[in-house]
């Protein structure tokens, strides 16, 4: 499996910006998938953003369009989530996570299982005045 590790959280006032980063250990990276799911406190880990290694598909959530943009460096084994517009709703715990054999719609859809595929340990984020 990859490791991956995020960064980039922050706490930032609404309508900042934040850049997260998600760093892949490991082989045969271009067979993944790769999303972002994002926890809030006394909330479900919901996808927000997705992205096939391979050919650059993406998914966003529908609170996220427009305004969130997810992208890949295969050269770094790295995935981006640039975040503009920030919103107090954008708030939580945000987790990549990396899958194979789903495209970047139903990755993003799929419920949250640490046993199927990898996961890293979160970057928190806070919007906030």
């Amino acid at each position: 499996q990859l490791q991956l590790v995020e960064s980039g959280g922050g706490l930032v006032q609404p309508g900042g910006s934040l850049r997260l980063s998600c760093v892949a250990s490991g082989r045969a990276w271009d067979y993944y998938t790769i999303g972002w799911f994002r926890q809030a406190p006394g909330k479900e880990r919901e996808g927000i953003s997705c992205i096939s290694v391979n050919d650059g598909s993406t998914y966003y959530r529908d609170s996220v369009k427009g305004r969130f943009t997810i992208s890949r460096d295969n050269a770094k084994n790295t995935v981006y989530l640039q975040m503009n517009s920030l919103k107090s709703e954008d708030t939580g715990d945000y987790v990549c996570a990396a899958v194979r054999l789903l495209d970047a719609q139903p990755m993003c859809h799929m419920v949250p299982n640490p046993n199927f595929g990898s996961w890293g340990q979160g970057t928190r984020v806070t919007v906030s005045s």
